[in-house]
């Protein structure tokens, strides 16, 4: 920065972890992510049946990987030898992945399957799979016909994760239901109960629940009766208040099935997105409070043709991870930098502690009007590849500097062993509160 000087040298000596800061590491702040993935089957024979991956960088243009072919053997991880309606939701560490599709090939007839499939991954690469008979599984299901569109949710209220499906019994309605998968996402624990009886007591399946400002909101088809999507919402997913409302959320007067939300990076929109299945089309739609859409067909593009799927957003070093696996499309462009530090950060300083055996990274924080950041962050990493946020070091607007108020900038350390004890001593550049220009504290 250029700026001039009055030079004055003091040391201080600093804890390393003085003021502990928020941990960016439970998930992934949404400024982390850089890309889409999509998540879909493409049919109802042969190998249609399975799962399959596509990529956008901005939401709207998809490209399929592995030319449209299968990333999941459906004979390897399915009872029935194909899978339906995949859901992909990340965990809340961030790093974990839970996928569940319906256990099912169509040709056996609609009303033939009775499982699930739970899946987990840590990479989007290779999945761990167990197959949840609900027949099977549990006493007095002999009159269970079909078990369909599972989906993943994580409860705050349980602090577990919610799997919740439709079922139909004997001549009964469609009726979304729901249990929670025990910690390794293996099995289900408890019996299933219903989630949601719409107040018409007629079939609902292909729930999708989006959390919004403190609101689940829970879009599903009207099976049988309108073909379309509505949408009741709750503040307790299981306190069984759920608030119907009472328009369809599909623009167009065509049949549609298989809802999918998600939010765009960055953005306070939405996308409702859901399958013309009885025209082999998909429509986008959009959305800022989940209630009023507007059709967006024009400005999207898919060089394949989905069925029921979803989407969630995901970082750079994870869509490497599949392009890796599965080949870049030429499409889909140069790919985004890679930043060391989530945020705006200038001058870097890094530090390799002897004491620790940690690097540490200090810097000016960045984006603020006229360079006026007020304090500095330190990040500690042991591979100089993933970096911890340790939090706010030094606030120069707080009680431990008393001499300064503001442009924190320009940082720098130093470690010292001094009568066998390590100290260390940090630099910067401020702005002195009775002026005279920046000062080095």
């Amino acid at each position: 920065m250029k700026n001039t000087f009055r030079m004055l040298l003091a040391a201080m000596l600093l804890s390393l972890f003085a003021l502990p800061g928020y941990s960016w590491q439970k998930s992934f702040p949404e400024k982390d992510y850089v890309a889409y993935l999509f998540t879909y089957f493409t049919g109802n024979s042969g190998d249609e049946e399975a799962v399959r991956y596509a990529v956008s960088m901005d939401g709207y243009t998809y490209w399929a990987l592995n030319d449209n072919e299968p990333v999941i053997d459906s004979k390897v991880i399915s009872s029935t030898g194909g899978v339906r309606d995949p859901h992909i939701l990340r965990c809340e560490d961030g790093k974990t992945f839970y996928m569940v599709v319906t256990d099912m090939v169509s040709a056996n007839g609609w009303s033939s399957n009775r499982a699930m499939v739970l899946l987990k991954s840590t990479d989007l690469v290779n999945w761990s799979h167990s197959v949840i008979n609900i027949q099977k599984r549990y006493s007095g299901q002999e009159d269970l016909k079909r078990v369909w569109a599972p989906q993943t949710i994580y409860d705050p209220e349980a602090g577990k994760y919610m799997v919740y499906w439709s079922m139909l019994h004997g001549d009964g309605a469609d009726v979304i239901y729901y249990a929670y998968a025990n910690a390794e996402f293996t099995d289900l624990e408890g019996e299933p109960k219903p989630l949601f009886l719409p107040k018409n007591g007629k079939s609902c399946i292909d729930g999708d629940i989006v959390y919004k400002d403190g609101v689940f909101h829970l879009f599903y088809k009207t099976e049988g009766h309108g073909n379309g999507i509505k949408v009741a919402t709750t503040r307790s997913l299981t306190s069984g208040a759920w608030t119907e409302e009472p328009d369809y959320k599909q623009q167009t007067k065509e049949a549609v099935e298989g809802a999918g939300t998600f939010k765009l990076i960055g953005q306070d929109k939405y996308i409702l997105m859901y399958d013309v299945y009885m025209k082999g089309s998909y429509q986008f739609t959009e959305t800022t409070d989940l209630k009023n859409f507007k059709v967006i067909d024009s400005e999207v593009k898919m060089n394949f043709h989905p069925r029921h799927g979803t989407i969630i957003p995901i970082t750079r070093h994870e869509l490497l991870r599949i392009t890796d696996e599965w080949g870049k499309p030429t499409e889909l462009g140069a790919l985004p930098n890679n930043p060391v530090l989530p945020g705006f950060h200038a001058d870097p300083e890094i530090l390799y502690s002897h004491q620790t055996q940690k690097y540490y990274i200090y810097s000016t924080t960045d984006g603020q009007p006229g360079w006026g950041g007020w304090y500095f962050t330190v990040f500690s990493s042991t591979d100089l590849k993933t970096w911890q946020d340790e939090g706010v070091m030094l606030d120069l607007k707080s009680e431990q500097v008393p001499w300064a108020d503001g442009n924190a900038w320009a940082p720098c350390i130093e470690e010292k062993k001094v009568d066998g004890k390590y100290k260390y001593f940090f630099y910067y550049s401020g702005n002195p509160k009775n002026g005279g220009g920046k000062q080095i504290g």
